[in-house]
């Protein structure tokens, strides 16, 4: 079969899966093929390998079924940075870049940092801030091996040594109270809502979404620990959902953080909140 025929029918296939049928399904060849998608439509006449066509139609039925292509190809871009995802660790979205800004916007340039990434998963949110602030010591935290297998491995494809990773629950596995900073996604879908969402997120690891029966479980013990690591004027910040804002706000009041502010997305959705300790 001939490229530009296996990219008309993959597409009719996926069209019920996605609303860019063509676009992943180029993405899946490509990938088969290891060549960069422009590579197609150079040779569209090209007849591919039985190997070739075999493990295209294989991906194609894996995405088929609904797994994220993120899965299928190992691959995810946070940060303009290529990173390794496995059903381990969630798909980095890019609203959470959102973060990123706001803890790079919120100190100069040149100044030295001690941060800590809870629940790092592929290490994303770590990894993004380590490719823009060098000089920063920050350090990655999870509660699942897996995903710091994943993490350290993204750390050393992308040379960025200065992080360091920490098997553990949130701030227990922080072992000194001279953060800066402390940022994280934590879950935060409750319980009652996971029905609406479990079919769109059944690959990704329940752990790292669902959060006690309003969503908010990881985020208040994350607010309640975090102030014993920082220093006087540090911060954290925090992922949240969309209508989570004012919840987020009245904890972080109540554990004692000042100058609390909420960021919203580019869908101008409240998704991040930060507070200082004094």
């Amino acid at each position: 079969m001939r490229i530009q025929d296996a990219l008309q029918q993959a597409k009719e296939k996926m069209r019920s899966v996605t609303d860019q049928p063509m676009f992943e399904a180029e993405l899946l060849l490509a990938h088969v093929l290891k060549k960069p998608r422009p590579y197609l439509y150079a040779w569209p006449e090209q007849v591919l390998s039985e190997a070739a066509l075999t493990q295209f139609l294989r991906l194609l039925q894996r995405r088929y079924e609904k797994e994220p292509i993120a899965y299928i190809m190992g691959t995810k871009e946070f940060w303009s940075l290529p990173l390794t995802i496995t059903p381990a660790t969630l798909i980095p979205r890019p609203e959470t870049e959102v973060l990123v800004e706001s803890v790079l916007k919120a100190y100069p340039r040149d100044r030295h940092l001690k941060i800590a990434d809870l629940g790092t998963g592929s290490g994303a949110i770590a990894l993004a801030l380590a490719s823009e602030r060098p000089h920063w010591d920050i350090h990655a935290v999870d509660s699942s091996e897996q995903a710091l297998e994943v993490a350290r491995k993204n750390a050393q494809q992308l040379q960025l040594h200065q992080v360091s990773f920490h098997h553990g629950n949130w701030c227990t596995a922080l072992l000194s109270t001279d953060f800066d900073a402390i940022v994280s996604n934590p879950p935060y879908i409750a319980e009652m809502e996971w029905a609406q969402y479990a079919e769109g997120l059944a690959f990704e690891p329940r752990q790292a979404l669902v959060s006690g029966k309003d969503g908010l479980e990881a985020i208040r013990t994350i607010i309640q620990t975090a102030k014993h690591c920082l220093k006087p004027g540090g911060s954290l910040f925090i992922e949240h959902g969309f209508l989570q804002g004012g919840a987020v706000r009245a904890i972080l009041a109540e554990e004692g953080y000042g100058s609390i502010q909420t960021v919203r997305d580019l869908s101008s959705q409240e998704r991040m909140t930060v507070g200082f300790i004094g």
